[in-house]
């Protein structure tokens, strides 16, 4: 894969899973049922980010090699962390991440 089609299925991606998540946010806020947006924004980037890359895989017939998969995980990760736009996304994705370990802002590490 090269840079210019990974920077361009990331840039696709990103916007299309960024509108995706708020969309599916606006419904569970509707709804008035509680989410966790960093999932959501999660579950969209694998089905966005890999499920692109592989489309544009088999339309551009880009052999399946261990590169090419291994660029196609990293583009998920690149789409999450792009589809969370905003440095209160990634402040809040940290937060849990330390919540879920049991480290709370009071607590003292060595």
């Amino acid at each position: 894969m090269t840079v210019t089609l990974f920077v361009t299925i990331l840039t696709i991606g990103a916007m299309v899973s960024g509108l995706l998540t708020e969309a599916i946010k606006k419904a569970y806020t509707n709804s008035k049922k509680d989410y966790s947006a960093n999932v959501i924004a999660l579950i969209n980037a694998v089905v966005v980010g890999g499920g692109g890359t592989a489309v544009t895989y088999m339309l551009l017939n880009v052999p399946w090699e261990v590169n090419n998969i291994i660029c196609m995980a990293l583009m998920v990760v690149c789409v999450w962390i792009g589809s969370m736009v905003g440095y209160d996304k990634i402040i809040q994705l940290i937060k849990q991440i330390a919540e879920s370990k049991g480290v709370s802002d009071g607590e003292k590490r060595d």
